[in-house]
């Protein structure tokens, strides 16, 4: 009985980490045909292709929608807009937005530009060179600014000259409540070729 009390305790600690390992982190649908889509124009399940996607489900104390905006756009046919209501400032899986990771080489330059609009968002876009453990993210943005027009931003990035940082990291981070609109994201390499996304 002793025992058993004993195996009770453990299990009551350890159950509800159990749990919090069990939840998805961001969600995701990969389509290795679908390249970047970084205009958003490729969708399955109410998720745009290639990107992970921290989303209501996965940031349970937000409140936000995740839209497909045909009405403002930058490139092709919609934008990927969110309207947040309410969200965390940590930014990351705390808060919402979209994530992607591309095959990348050490030492290289890759050359980053999207379009957004912002109207009452804070919001942070960091990009970086990453490995299986670890990263070197750079801030290309962080602000409160609004943006009533489409405003294009581009950065520059040189991955470390280490042979492990072999993904380029791309990162949006929703920070307080708004409407914020992103469209026509491009990362490309010094021959101007669009790099390819990795599996999900």
């Amino acid at each position: 009985m002793i025992l058993l009390k004993s195996h009770m305790k453990i299990l009551a600690i350890l159950l509800p980490a159990l749990l919090i390992s069990c939840n998805k982190m961001s969600e995701s649908v990969y389509d290795k045909s679908a390249g970047m889509n970084g205009s958003y124009e490729i969708t399955n399940s109410g998720l745009p292709v290639n990107w992970l996607v921290y989303t209501s489900k996965t940031v349970p104390e937000g409140d936000f929608d995740l839209i497909f905006d045909r009405e403002e756009y930058k490139d092709g046919n919609q934008s990927l807009k969110f309207l947040i209501r309410k969200c965390s400032d940590l930014g990351g899986l705390k808060s919402p937005g979209i994530a992607s990771e591309y095959h990348a080489s050490p030492s290289s330059k890759y050359i980053v530009s999207f379009w957004i609009k912002n109207t009452g968002c804070m919001f942070a876009i960091n990009v970086g060179g990453v490995t299986a453990f670890d990263g070197s993210m750079e801030s290309v943005i962080k602000t409160d600014q609004e943006f009533e027009n489409w405003t294009k931003y581009e950065y520059e990035y040189l991955m470390p000259d280490d042979e492990n940082y072999n993904r380029f990291r791309f990162e949006l981070s929703i920070l307080s409540p708004g409407s914020f609109w992103i469209d026509d994201v491009r990362i490309t390499n010094d021959d101007d070729k669009i790099l390819e996304p990795t599996e999900l």
